[in-house]
């Protein structure tokens, strides 16, 4: 293989990637003020916006009210490498796969906080002020990357599509402290560090840290963070010894950082242990012999030809894969292949964001734009721009992370913001280019093409016209339009008030109430949608679907002391519909079996709440 084989990355091509995009002089003071500029605007909008729409302090998220009950256990004293949720599940609790690095700010925060605030008060400040914090480093990367690739024209449109990105979306709305919004912001420097024209090593070094934290705070990113070290390993082997400095860089961090992290959050006993869905043996061994492959053959092999380099990523590709096979096989499918049937088509099947693009086009077909166009734009714009040659390996580079979201994101919507996230910089520099063509023509017709890919490459905007074009302009924020399909039944703290002043005992109570309780009572609850809580998901299913004398058994099994009946959350019709002689139909009909006692009805509750009679 010759450097003119591969279209677009010859050796000039790449020497040509590393000068600085359009000859941009910005200063770094400049840079930084536009960036707070940018921060404090979508912030201070966010924050006001949300004052007149959020009904609680917390998110809408059940992943944010179980965050916040995790972090309350933390600071009352639960030990830093225990993760047991002891009040969710069968008896003996549930082991929760969540990273401690996300609670230690937000715990930080509630503790500074309640200095001089009460415990409520404290959470409150500190709920609204973790997310909104985040914007910043967000759109300092976004901007980095908008300048690398375009200019500061390039930067702007970046700013802006980034502040939409950031309306559109829950993830950095006050409450909002589930453990995405921290991946997104990690994403966003990755690719800010990967786009760097000089391939200087510092730059690899934060992207190889920034991997490892991926790693350790979700396993979501997985794939995406093997499709970067992918990228930089192609990189090497394309560009050679011009990037030696920036491999070694990415591949010695990413080692030492995920060492450090997993001996820091993973506890003696566990070390032998392989889990699907967080930091354990099988991730950071992984992660640890990829790094060091890549750290070993860059140090080693950079002066060698482009052909002698591929085969020696292909023969560590062999290598890491061979590991894989061994050391956990398991985890080369989905952590939710072995979850039981019943509960995929019962729980999983009606989680919005787990749909598959085959769902949503049935269930709401109006809403792929904003999932799916601005990630295919783009893919097509970077094949256009590798073909031509121009800038060609940083938008080899994208297009591969952003395939590797968008094709994911077909199997469950999630993933989708991080294909459009990721896209931002490669539209931008094409609406930029095609703004400064407007500009120069004077042409009406060439301002509106340039402002309709701008609409087209904006998730916001896609929702805004699906919203549109059900309901009208009946749009409040972008809150909202997060919102929509979402399950609002018994969850709200009025729903549970009732419930708090009852001695503490086992509660079974529709999934999406699992959380909440947790957060406003003392009780252990059976269910809450969680993965790992197979059991105690598969109890409350049963004590539904079960016949009135069948399901006394699943009740009497569990030690359940109180049923939380809630007809009009959306599982719990499921559950009505799919069994019409179950309790919970028998329950809907007004029907109650001799061993429950009805407790008088708090108006101000959509639950009823029945006591298990001894």
């Amino acid at each position: 293989m010759t450097d003119e084989t591969l279209p677009g990355l010859s050796r000039e091509t790449c020497r040509s990637n590393l000068t600085e995009a359009n000859g941009s002089t910005l200063s770094n003071g400049r840079f930084w003020l536009i960036v707070l500029a940018y921060f404090l605007i979508t912030a201070g909008i966010i924050f006001f916006g949300n004052l007149f729409t959020a009904t609680d302090y917390v998110g809408l998220d059940n992943d944010d009210t179980m965050r916040l009950v995790e972090v309350r256990d933390l600071l009352a004293g639960q030990g830093w490498f225990d993760l047991m949720q002891y009040r969710l599940g069968l008896t003996g609790g549930t082991l929760m796969h969540w990273s401690r690095v996300i609670d230690v700010p937000i715990a930080a925060l509630i503790s500074f906080f309640g200095l001089f605030l009460s415990p409520e008060g404290a959470e409150r400040v500190a709920l609204a002020v973790w997310p909104l914090s985040l914007l910043f480093p967000l759109f300092a990367a976004t901007a980095l990357a908008g300048r690398r690739m375009g200019g500061e024209a390039t930067m702007h449109i970046s700013l802006l599509m980034a502040a939409l990105l950031a309306f559109g979306s829950s993830r950095f709305y006050p409450g909002a402290i589930d453990h995405h919004n921290v991946q997104l912001v990690l994403m966003m420097v990755i690719v800010a560090m990967l786009l760097d024209p000089k391939l200087r090593a510092s730059n690899y070094a934060v992207a190889g840290a920034c991997a490892a934290f991926a790693i350790a705070i979700g396993a979501e990113t997985t794939p995406l963070i093997a499709a970067t070290a992918l990228a930089v390993a192609l990189s090497w082997a394309i560009i050679g010894e011009a990037f030696r400095a920036g491999a070694k860089a990415f591949g010695l961090s990413l080692t030492l950082t995920i060492s450090a992290l997993f001996f820091l959050t993973v506890p003696s006993s566990s070390y032998s242990l392989v889990t699907c869905d967080s930091l354990s043996l099988g991730f950071y061994g992984l992660s640890a012999i990829g790094g060091t492959l890549l750290f070993l053959s860059a140090s080693a092999a950079s002066t060698l030809s482009r052909t002698k380099r591929f085969a020696l990523l292909a023969i560590n590709g062999v290598a890491i894969l061979s590991t894989a096979s061994v050391l956990a096989p398991q985890c080369l499918q989905s952590p939710l292949a072995n979850l039981d049937p019943l509960l995929v088509k019962l729980w999983l099947n009606n989680v919005g964001e787990a749909r598959s693009f085959v769902a949503q086009a049935r269930i709401e077909p109006e809403g792929l734009g904003a999932f799916y166009a601005p990630g295919l734009l783009a893919m097509g714009l970077c094949l256009y721009r590798i073909t031509s040659g121009h800038k060609a390996l940083p938008h080899a580079v994208l297009f591969l992370l952003i395939l590797i979201c968008w094709v994911i994101s077909l199997i469950q919507l999630r993933v989708a913001v991080f294909a459009n996230l990721i896209s931002i910089p490669v539209l931008a520099v094409t609406i930029a280019n095609l703004r400064e063509a407007a500009m120069q023509k004077r042409s009406s017709g060439a301002s509106f093409g340039y402002l309709l890919l701008f609409a087209i490459s904006t998730p916001l905007i896609w929702a805004l016209a699906a919203s549109w074009s059900i309901t009208g302009w009946n749009m409040i924020s972008g809150r909202t339009v997060a919102a929509v399909g979402g399950n609002t039944a018994c969850v709200s703290r009025g729903d549970f008030a009732q419930l708090a002043h009852l001695p503490a005992t086992v509660v079974a109570a529709p999934v999406d109430s699992g959380a909440p309780i947790l957060r406003f009572t003392d009780h252990r609850v059976l269910s809450a949608p969680y993965h790992r809580n197979q059991g105690g998901m598969l109890a409350e299913i049963h004590i539904g679907l079960s016949s009135p004398t069948e399901a006394e058994a699943f009740l009497r099994g569990a030690d359940v002391g109180i049923l939380a009946f809630c007809p009009s959350d959306i599982g719990t019709k499921n559950l009505v519909e799919a069994a019409p002689d179950g309790l919970y139909a028998s329950l809907a009909r007004g029907v109650v079996p001799d061993y429950l006692e009805a407790l008088p009805k708090d108006e101000m509750s959509s639950l009823q709440l029945y006591t298990v009679r001894p």
